[in-house]
């Protein structure tokens, strides 16, 4: 069970981030961006390009997205060959492109005898475990009872015994993805009710976490199983990914610098560019992960500005003289002081009262 994953980003967790995150982090769980059932079947002689990944990369989960029974059945069939430690299945996107064709995505939670009887398909062709990453519930259908009939509908009908939940309902009509972020108010009291009421099955929370502290907290304090991390991972990498292994799973200090990490990306890159012809992958597109790495410090944002057509290794000699060498080559830091870690912390919404009573069972 993962303590701390990075959510699947559609154009944002691809083969160059997963890299940087790697390099960065050994623990920490990665997802691919989400891979459509028809995509894999349509492209069964180029799998490489589409599910293709380093061996460095592992732990790593596929997500996988359709609702086209058969069309699962053999996509998973085919992606068991590529070694992935598990299968994760879409029912969380709010975006049109998704939901908004047929059932599939966040729609899909209202279908939960679909969902169950695809993981039913997609688990008898893979190897490796399958997950369900949800959202808490969609439109008007966003009772914590309609949330555990779901989790035990999927669960019963297939061998899913691990839901990542993201605490906000999506809003099918009249929101953007971005704003299904942010506009549906957190509610991780229906995750903690979740672990309550069905203790065998594992659940990891997702939704406005933003630190490493809050990661602690929630594993420590409220004890949920496992946290992911979405944006913030990729928006600072260096203040979550970097620390995480000291600081969740408590791994010994490894004292890299970002000097450092950009020799080890380098690497990767150069290894890769032009790997599919014509310029693809090219070097705006490799660059695009470490374009973060330097968020807040001073010259970060003449450091994004530098980028130009070279190679990486030329585009490296050529942007980080623009940084100074105390943020280029300063460690992670590993500890915060009591007051920052009070902040980070306190900047989750509240936990429900111990009065609440929005947290039924299903018993």
């Amino acid at each position: 069970m993962p303590q701390c994953s990075v959510a699947p980003m559609m154009e944002w967790t691809d083969n160059h981030f997963r890299a940087l995150a790697r390099i960065l982090s050994r623990c920490s769980w990665l997802y691919t961006e989400m891979v459509v059932a028809e995509t894999i079947v349509h492209h069964e002689n180029d799998l490489e390009r589409w599910l293709e990944f380093p061996a460095a990369q592992h732990p790593i989960v596929l997500q996988l997205g359709g609702s086209n029974l058969a069309n699962l059945s053999k996509a998973a069939k085919l992606v068991s060959a590529f070694g992935y430690d598990e299968i994760n299945f879409n029912c969380g996107c709010p975006s049109s492109k998704v939901a908004g064709h047929g059932c599939f995505g966040a729609r899909l939670m209202l279908s939960p005898r679909l969902v169950g009887e695809a993981m039913q398909a997609i688990g008898e062709e893979s190897s490796a475990p399958v997950t369900v990453k949800c959202r808490i519930g969609v439109d008007d259908s966003d009772s914590y009872d309609q949330l555990c009939n779901f989790v035990s509908t999927v669960s019963s009908l297939s061998p899913t015994q691990h839901f990542i939940i993201h605490a906000r309902k999506a809003l099918l009509e009249g929101l953007s993805p971005a704003q299904n972020r942010v506009a549906p108010p957190l509610k991780y009291e229906y995750v903690l009710a979740l672990m309550r009421d069905f203790p065998d099955l594992q659940f990891t929370l997702n939704g406005g976490i933003t630190t490493v502290e809050q990661v602690n907290y929630l594993i420590s304090d409220k004890g949920v199983n496992g946290v992911m991390l979405g944006r913030a991972a990729y928006n600072t990498p260096w203040c979550t990914l970097a620390r995480a292994d000291s600081c969740i799973y408590g791994m010994p200090e490894r004292r890299i610098t970002r000097r450092q990490v950009l020799r080890e990306y380098e690497e990767y890159a150069e290894s890769v560019i032009g790997k599919y012809g014509n310029n693809k992958p090219g070097i705006r597109v490799l660059v695009k992960p470490v374009a973060n790495l330097f968020h807040g410090e001073k010259g970060s944002s003449r450091w994004r500005q530098a980028i130009d057509e070279h190679s990486f290794s030329e585009l490296l000699e050529k942007t980080m003289a623009v940084l100074p060498d105390s943020v280029l080559d300063t460690p992670v830091p590993y500890e915060v002081s009591a007051e920052e870690s009070t902040l980070l912390i306190g900047s989750l919404p509240p936990s429900p009262s111990s009065t609440s009573k929005v947290l039924v069972s299903t018993a």
